[in-house]
């Protein structure tokens, strides 16, 4: 497979993943968290899926063209490690979709970062609170999904908080 062909099928698999997710919350309060903004592609694909919801968004630094960044009420700048730990009190478990594609490209950087954010993840999220994540963030207390028809195992995952 190509790496173009690598891409197409990332992408696919992150927005067939985001619109199921979306469709699962509709039910639930709750804000939305984007753990890496990046060029901004799915944050803006998030705000078209959830617009009455907040959309608070974490990222080392901003990238992404002005157009597709949040205000500086719903943008966390710097490392994941400090940014989330200091939104956990005042987020509690209230949100009620968590995406994170923050993936390094490193096996041993992703395998670190996703041993971070599965100790993470259960705070922040309410019950019955989705997680779509690039990297498998399986902790205690969440249900593995089944994905959308046509994403690959592996390429994407997907969890529910009990």
């Amino acid at each position: 497979m190509s790496r173009l062909d690598s891409v197409i099928r990332r992408l696919r698999a992150q927005q067939a993943c985001l619109e199921r997710a979306a469709a699962l919350i509709r039910g639930l309060p709750g804000p939305v968290f984007e753990l890496g903004l990046g060029n901004g592609r799915t944050y803006d694909h998030l705000c078209q899926l959830c617009p009455e919801r907040e959309i608070f968004v974490f990222d080392r630094q901003v990238t992404a063209g002005a157009d597709r960044v949040p205000d500086a009420e719903h943008l966390f700048l710097g490392d994941i490690h400090e940014t989330l730990t200091a939104a956990a009190a005042r987020f509690g478990r209230s949100v009620a979709l968590i995406h994170s594609d923050i993936g390094t490209g490193n096996a041993e950087g992703n395998a670190r970062i996703a041993g971070f954010l599965s100790g993470q993840v259960p705070a922040f999220l309410c019950p019955g609170g989705i997680v779509v994540s690039d990297q498998d963030l399986a902790y205690q207390g969440a249900q593995a999904l089944p994905l959308p028809a046509g994403v690959p195992p592996g390429r994407y995952f997907m969890y529910q908080a009990q």
